[in-house]
């Protein structure tokens, strides 16, 4: 099937997806599920390309089992976490600028649909691979399992900080968290790295580009970082001025002890 009516229908599920989900926060008042149900979204795009594109066998079963498995793990993770809490800081933000306006998250919703189809083009890329290249299953497996292993990680250390009552209104600073503000994040970027290996020999490889592009300019600039960060100073103020001024943004590396003793 050619890839890119796949990739119509994928936007097509989507549209009909996020309405159900816009549904949902309606009764919960939690927006949140937008995030579980974009990572659950992308997961089956990653699936349904593998299943009808036109490409190699092998690419397109690393393509699904490997972006299947990133937003089956992302999108549970996320249920659990919209399931068991309030509705994050940033999305009732949101909520109260637009003062409730279902139409405004209506659209919310469906501008994240839109999303979906333009994160999948690397998977296209993948989809429409005729060639097997050995190197580019290696790499590209084994730049999956470091990205979505480090995300795990760094998803179970917040977790396992944010549950501590006595840690409430304070910054998490210890293990990943130490050397990067948004570990999270980062590794969420590298992973999709794994799908340019994936594409070596696809007369599409150049699109598989448009996936770190494209998740980089987004946490970084738009809906990742600028809002989190936000966020943290509404909550947190001083204590994660502190931590900004000590802990690198996004990409990993030793923290500035100098500056802020209170990180240890």
């Amino acid at each position: 099937m050619n890839a890119w009516l796949i990739l119509l229908l994928v936007w097509v599920l989507a549209v009909l997806m996020m309405a159900l989900g816009w549904r949902w926060q309606r009764r919960h008042t939690n927006t949140g599920i937008v995030d579980a149900l974009w990572a659950a979204g992308l997961g089956g795009a990653a699936v349904l390309l593998a299943l009808l594109g036109p490409g190699a066998a092998l690419p397109r079963l690393a393509l699904g089992v490997l972006g299947g498995l990133w937003g089956l793990r992302l999108a549970w993770h996320l249920w659990r976490r919209v399931r068991r809490e309030p509705e994050d800081g940033r999305y009732r933000a949101l909520r109260e600028h637009w003062q409730g306006d279902q139409r405004r998250l209506f659209a919310f919703f469906q501008f994240q649909a839109v999303l979906i189809p333009l994160f999948a083009l690397p998977f296209v890329a993948v989809a429409t691979n005729a060639t097997t290249s050995l190197p580019g299953l290696v790499a590209g497996t084994a730049i999956w399992i470091a990205g979505v292993l480090g995300e795990a990680v760094a998803d179970a250390q917040l977790a396992r900080f944010r549950a501590d009552p006595r840690q409430r209104g304070r910054t998490c600073r210890s293990g990943l968290w130490r050397y990067s503000r948004h570990p999270n994040y980062f590794f969420e970027w590298l992973h999709w790295f794994a799908y340019v290996a994936l594409a070596i020999g696809s007369p599409l490889a150049w699109l598989a580009w448009s996936g770190p592009l494209l998740m980089f300019l987004f946490l970084r600039f738009i809906s990742g970082i600028p809002f989190t960060e936000a966020q943290a100073l509404r909550t947190r103020g001083e204590d994660y001025r502190a931590y900004q001024r000590s802990t690198p943004m996004l990409f990993p590396w030793f923290p500035k002890r100098s500056l802020d003793l209170r990180i240890e």
